[in-house]
């Protein structure tokens, strides 16, 4: 396989890493799993896409697809090397960014009852936080956290970091506790990337500082409101925030990471670590199921008023080296696919773990998606599968 960019930040649009082909024997390929009313003939090519990333290398990969004729779900390879377990429709996942769109969620319902103005600055809630080296949240506001045009830097890509959590430090640190604040405190070391507003950078240190956002004018944490304000009324079972919780609920597989750019380094298992790593920007688990659920819910209007929804919807452009049809809302993505389709949803990535979760505007076709790799395989080839194969 040729080189590729890896997910390996919790982002939509992550840090890259350059990679060969990975040394893994490609396991089994199993084969689809309906419910009634579902049709695996109508997923073929979703599942070939799942087929595909294990010949690439992925260890497994799991599909749930949610649509007017029932449910389907998919899946190819296994949930973990050593045991050769299957990939289960009902295992739980880390997800990354998908976060971000449960956070984004939050500060809108927030907004709907008048807590917040997506137009106050950064300052006005959290005063003093956003100094240093040209960053200055008295010219930030809420809406260009959640856009990702608040110019602020990106706190994954500080050298100290990656050098403790992307490579061979992991293994020493993957058991850190991280503080919001401290997060937000290496982002201001930099320069921030460019004046508020005047273009566009996907930055993990906006969520963080959502999520502080949401503690301040609450009184609970962030993992607090998404719990009571979305979890609970859509009864998201299978979804939470771990806290500071380094293991994975059952049922859940492995997740994988050779840690490095070196094509014949070793594959580790990654899944246990703490993910205050990623706080408010990525430390969500899940399943896929309960992201359809989701992502159907909000694109219905289920979670939040028009006016919040059409806000979320307000998308600005991703700069010159975007591909065509993409735009970033607050806290969502919107991406027209090759056949004409256009579908709102993330994508997210955490050590061994990518996911993408997609739906139409409607909410009526949705499909999630996991890999329990970070070096190879790209969910988006499943989504673009289902909607356009």
């Amino acid at each position: 396989m040729a080189a590729r960019t890896v997910r390996t930040a919790w982002t939509g649009t992550l840090a890259a890493v350059a990679v060969a082909s990975t040394a893994l024997i490609s396991p089994a390929v199993a084969g689809p799993a309906t419910e009634p009313g579902g049709s695996a003939s109508a997923h073929r090519a979703a599942q070939r896409a799942l087929d595909a990333a294990v010949e690439e290398g992925v260890p497994g990969a799991l599909a749930g697809v949610s649509d007017r004729t029932g449910v389907w779900n998919g899946d190819a390879g296994v949930a973990d090397r050593t045991t050769g377990r299957a990939r289960l429709a009902r295992d739980r996942f880390r997800v990354g960014s998908v976060t971000k769109t449960f956070v984004a969620t939050v500060l809108l319902q927030l907004e709907a009852e008048g807590t917040v103005d997506l137009d106050d600055t950064v300052e006005t809630t959290l005063p003093g936080l956003v100094r240093g080296n040209g960053h200055d949240g008295r010219g930030i506001t809420l809406r260009q956290l959640l856009n990702h045009t608040s110019g602020i830097y990106n706190y994954t890509g500080d050298d100290e970091f990656v050098r403790k959590v992307f490579g061979d430090g992991f293994l020493e640190h993957r058991y850190d506790t991280w503080k919001p604040r401290d997060l937000v405190g290496l982002a201001m070391r930099h320069r921030p990337e460019f004046q508020p507003g005047t273009e566009w950078s996907y930055s993990n240190t906006n969520y963080v500082l959502a999520g502080l956002v949401i503690e301040k004018v609450t009184g609970r944490s962030y993992a607090t409101e998404i719990d009571r304000r979305i979890l609970r009324p859509l009864r998201l079972r299978a979804t939470g925030v771990p806290g500071t919780d380094v293991r994975m609920p059952r049922p859940s597989g492995r997740a994988y990471s050779t840690l490095s750019p070196d094509p014949a380094a070793p594959v580790h298992d990654v899944t246990e670590l703490d993910p205050t790593v990623a706080g408010a920007a990525g430390a969500m688990i899940s399943s896929t199921a309960d992201l359809n659920r989701f992502y159907s819910a909000l694109l219905r209007g289920e979670l939040l008023p028009k006016r919040q929804l059409d806000e979320m919807r307000t998308t600005v452009p991703l700069g010159d080296d975007a591909p065509p049809g993409v735009g970033y809302g607050l806290g969502i993505e919107s991406r027209v696919l090759p056949c004409g389709t256009e579908v709102w949803g993330h994508g997210g990535g955490i050590h061994g773990s990518s996911s993408g979760a997609a739906t139409t505007a409607d909410g009526s076709h949705s499909i999630a998606v996991n890999l329990n790799a970070d070096w190879t395989g790209d969910p988006d080839k499943v989504v673009e599968a289902e909607f356009c194969g």
